[in-house]
């Protein structure tokens, strides 16, 4: 039986989308095959979830879908190997790599570029794909099925997916940053590091779940906590002075440039 996905790259976006697929039932795991240079990453992932695995990428390839989930940088390295590769559908979680340097490597296929972040590993990431014009409505269905199993899916324009990096790719990253400076502060508040981290987490999370489930814009929800001369006006006073919105915005910025850059 041919195998029905192939994912190229075990690494920690490969096991978590892998993780997330054979604990949702989308797929088997004698319905799935990994590829990785490494043994002991081999050996564990097909301990852990049962799959097949291999460090042949052309093995891996013979599926009906093949993810690339290898660092950026050596996908050339990789696409050597994958020259001829027989699978119908490609998807490529690569930051930066364009569907047009996909359809160089992989001439004649149904790609699919998508931008998936490490929320995935608990389920909880948001995933951007853009289809090239051979993705069939049967194959934009399996991928968005494979990334729901993750999270989130959002259909976006390619022209826009080196945004999406610089935004949810990387936002992981600076909302960790927010968190670590938020309980830094509440230790130096006097508070013990364990209970100011508990804080701080809950406190992000418990924002972000009120924002999405009452669709308030974020000033609302800003003004609905801040009281006249309190302590919150005061705080936001002092993050406006030291510059928060403009660093997060030349963050997503900087971030974005940097997607092009690999991409060229």
């Amino acid at each position: 039986m041919k195998v029905q996905l192939g994912i190229v790259g075990g690494g920690v976006m490969g096991e978590a989308i892998l993780s997330r697929l054979i604990a949702s039932n989308i797929y088997q795991p004698s319905d799935v095959c990994v590829s990785d240079p490494m043994p002991e990453r081999r050996e564990t992932l097909a301990k852990k979830y049962g799959v097949q695995v291999t460090p042949n990428n052309l093995v891996a390839a013979e599926a009906e879908i093949m993810l690339l989930a290898v660092k950026p940088q050596s996908l050339n390295v990789a696409a050597i190997g994958l020259a001829n590769a027989p699978a119908p559908c490609v998807v490529s979680i690569l930051a930066g790599v364009t569907l047009a340097q996909l359809e160089t490597m992989f001439p004649d296929k149904a790609i699919i570029r998508a931008m998936p972040n490490t929320p995935a590993q608990v389920g909880a990431g948001v995933t951007a794909i853009s289809p090239n014009s051979l993705v069939t409505p049967d194959y934009l269905e399996a991928v968005k099925r494979i990334f729901g199993a993750i999270g989130t899916v959002v259909e976006v324009a390619e022209s826009l997916m080196n945004a999406v990096t610089g935004l949810s790719g990387s936002g992981p990253a600076y909302v960790a940053l927010v968190v670590e400076a938020m309980a830094d502060g509440g230790v130096a508040a006097g508070l013990p590091r364990a209970i100011a981290m508990q804080l701080a987490t809950q406190t992000v999370l418990g924002t972000a779940q009120l924002l999405t489930e009452t669709k308030l814009h974020p000033a609302q929800l800003k003004d609905q906590v801040t009281s006249p001369a309190g302590t919150t006006i005061a705080a936001i006073a002092q993050l406006e002075k030291a510059g928060l919105r403009s660093a997060m915005i030349e963050a997503v910025l900087a971030a974005t440039r940097r997607a092009d850059e690999l991409g060229k």
